[in-house]
This record gives C-alpha cells, structure tokens and sequence, in this order.
C-alpha cells in the first residue's frame, strides 16, 4: 500500500507540474500567432490522443517531462501561407516569452498553492529549540534547551522551518552567523555560529540536528527490552541520547541512524540521565533488514512531553497578507535553490545533496501520507525546483534558449547553427552527468538508509 501511495503522488505531482509547465509554453505561444502541433505529456509513444483544434493532446509512454511542438522550419517543411506563425520566424521578443513562459507557470502554480494554503491556515512548529547536545557546534555556541530563535543575520524568523532554511544558507555560505534568541527567564541573547570549517556534506536537511539543535527533547520512554543491548548496557527509561561516538544526536533519527550504522561494533553511547551525563558502552546487535545488515539495541524513544507544550500553533492570513507570504515564499526559495547549485558548482556544498527521481517519488509519498497541506507545499517545492532548473543557461533548457534569443536581439542575427549544434552536445552532456549523479545518490541513500 505505501509503494502504491508513493507512485500515485510521484505520478500525480509530474503529471500536475509538467503540465502546468508546458500550458504556459502554449497559451503564450497562441497569444503570439504561432501554430501549436502537439501538446505532450510524456515522450515517447503517445498512449492516448485526442485533436482539439489544430493541436494534438496527447499522453505518452515515457512520464519524466513533456514537450509543446510549434510550427517551425527548422524540423518541418512549412506552407507559404503558414511562415507567418512558425515559431522560427517570430521576433526574438516574442520567442523569449513563449521561452520563459514555462518557468513562470511554475513560479505562479507554487504562488496560487501558497497563497491558499496561507489564506486557509497551516500549522507551524514554533522556533524554540528543544534539545541541545553539549558538545557540539550548538552547544558550545551556548544555545540551551528552551531557547526561542528570534532572528538569524537580522532576518526575522517566526518557525522551525524558517530555522532551518536559514542556518542551510548561512551553512553553505560558510560564515559566522549570528543568530538572537530568546531565553526562557526573559530578554534576548546573541549567539554565534561559526560554519567557516563545517563539512559540506553536513549541509543538508538534517543540519540541525547534525550541529547538535533539535526542536524537540527525545527519551528512552519504554524499558529496554530484556537482554537487549540497550538493558544490557544500562540505559534506563528517561535517558535522553546526546551522542554516538562522540558525534551529536539531538533528536532520536539521528540516534536510530547512528546506532544502524554500528551493527556488531563496541559502541560508546552518551546519555544524559537527569542533570548527569554519563557514557554507557554497548554493542549493537547485527539484524538483516531489507537486504542489509544493521545495528538494533533494542530501545524506543519518544519526545519529552515537556517539549511539546505549545510547540505546534495553527496560523492563518488576509487575502492580502497571504499573497504576500506566497510571494515572499516562492521567492525565498527560489533564491536558495539557486544559491545551493551555485554552491555545488563552486565546491562549498556537496553534490551528493542532488535528488533523482527515486528520492522525490519517495518525498512525494511521505508528503502524501501527512496530508494534503504537506502534499501541496511539497507542489510547491519541487515546482519552484522545475522553474529555476529550467531558467539555467545550459543549452537544452529554457534558460539556454533565452541566452540564445538574448544574443540574437543584442547582434541583430541569430546565432549560427554551428554554435547551437555545439551547445545542444555540451548541455546534452552536462544534464546526463547530472542525471548519472543524482541517480547515483538516490541508490546510495537507499543502500544506506
């Protein structure tokens, strides 16, 4: 069943974004005179078709993207009474605009969604951190348990996910960063985080949790089972993780990870046990799960009530307030995703952060399994992701055809074939080297868990 859920979200989210995609591809393109052949949703052999006017809708066999086909004389012989709507006859200002069209739709489908979603109410989690780990970056920054971020580099933050996103881009940005927080007895504080020297390939969704700062405090909270490792080594209900070999682990994931990792290995565990913190030593049981071996100690967490009360808080905005969150929103993102990539290029973040279709056919499945609101704001995400992808100057995308039509309005001539020829092979090559990476950390994630 949750195999089944996952290849409907991932199908429906491409259905959905390609489609949006390429309908803004063809209503500029019929609002500019020129012909629309085929309007594709797949590649390959069209599955379904149906002629509506001079454009033929189709589904293909091949769902990854879709095409709009224009009259054009370069790939077709064009009847004279016909040059005037080929796509290769418009001034380079109209095919600049059926180019970018593409793009935009998308940055307008995450805006609508957003918009909707602030107008109806979402559910935040508020910014207090629940569970520092002494000695970790957070830690000896001095943040502590109960700590409400207010503002990191003097942008406001009003949730976690705003935490986040934030500390990802000051992370990868590789600065010390200044982030105000608000201690329980009252006043503010600043506090410093240096990520001049942090590893690039801790800059990733879990950075939080990986420098030492979880949103909520987790425990032992059932007996260890008996003869288990956990029982056997000491650990108690109540203990509260802080580190597996020395290396922070704030939240129980991060833990369960951890102990995955060590099957059969003397493993040194840090707990904190009331106000002491004290070091248990044991060894992982090795189990077979999934065709892979892994640590199993026998133990199950859950989060410290204490650290739950008052964190989750519904929010809801004005029609006028709200499409200026979606704006905000969608920008913000757009910025970061374009950011990260320009960090990737020039070696500060990792590309092992790259994501294949297995990895967001999995997030579109574990969206959908939360609800509607995450399955939308997933939308979001990876619509924003298709738009500014698709505006990168890389020949192949939109984003090379404009620097194309670009150069043509600035020499006054087209570009030669030569040099379209050329670029179409060098962008070709760059998105199957992509493509071969992100497939790459899609398995190994999977291998990996």
């Amino acid at each position: 069943m949750s195999l089944l859920i996952t290849l409907l979200a991932f199908i429906v989210a491409i259905g959905v974004l390609v489609s949006i995609h390429e309908y803004g591809h063809y209503w500029v393109a019929r609002r500019c005179g020129i012909k629309v052949l085929t309007f594709s949703i797949g590649f390959g052999k069209p599955l379904l078709k149906w002629q509506r006017g001079e454009t033929q809708w189709q589904l293909a066999a091949i769902p990854l993207g879709g095409y709009v086909k224009m009259l054009d004389e370069r790939e077709d012989p064009v009847a004279p009474e016909e040059l005037h709507r080929a796509f290769n006859r418009q001034p380079p200002l109209k095919r600049m605009a059926v180019v970018v069209a593409g793009p935009l739709a998308n940055f307008l489908l995450a805006i609508v969604i957003y918009w909707a979603i602030f107008m109806g109410g979402v559910q935040v989690m508020a910014p207090r951190i629940g569970a520092v780990t002494p000695d970790s970056l957070a830690g000896h920054a001095g943040f502590v348990a109960g700590d409400v971020v207010t503002r990191i580099d003097g942008r406001d933050i009003e949730s976690w996910a705003d935490v986040q996103l934030a500390l990802i881009d000051r992370a990868a940005a590789r600065v010390r960063s200044s982030v105000t927080v608000e201690r329980p007895g009252g006043g503010e504080i600043d506090r410093i985080l240096d990520f001049t020297d942090i590893d690039k390939d801790a800059i990733d969704g879990s950075l939080t949790s990986r420098i030492g700062m979880s949103v909520v405090a987790y425990r032992v909270d059932e007996p260890p089972a008996a003869g288990s490792p956990a029982q056997l080594g000491g650990m108690r209900v109540g203990d509260r993780p802080l580190a597996v070999e020395g290396r922070p682990t704030p939240d129980w994931p991060a833990f369960a990870a951890a102990v995955r990792a060590r099957p059969g290995l003397v493993t040194r565990i840090t707990v904190a046990r009331g106000a002491q913190t004290l070091a248990l030593t044991l060894t992982p049981e090795a189990v077979e799960e999934g065709g892979r071996r892994i640590g199993r100690i026998g133990a199950a967490g859950g989060p410290e009530p204490a650290s739950l009360a008052g964190l989750r808080r519904d929010v809801a905005y004005g029609p006028v307030q709200a499409l200026g969150k979606a704006l905000g929103q969608t920008w913000d993102t757009s910025a970061l995703s374009l950011k990260m990539l320009w960090r990737m290029v020039s070696g500060n973040v990792s590309f092992k952060q790259l994501s294949g279709p297995v990895a967001i056919a999995d997030y579109a499945g574990q969206s959908a399994r939360l609800g509607w609101v995450a399955y939308l704001q997933y939308l979001c995400l990876i619509s924003i992701s298709l738009g500014v992808l698709n505006l990168l100057p890389v020949p192949v995308l939109d984003g090379g055809h404009l620097m194309y039509y670009s150069a043509e309005l600035l020499r006054g001539r087209p570009v030669s074939e030569r040099v379209m020829e050329l670029g179409q092979r060098v962008g070709v090559g760059l998105l199957a080297a992509l493509m071969v990476v992100a497939l790459y950390n899609d398995v190994t994630r999977l291998l990996t868990g």
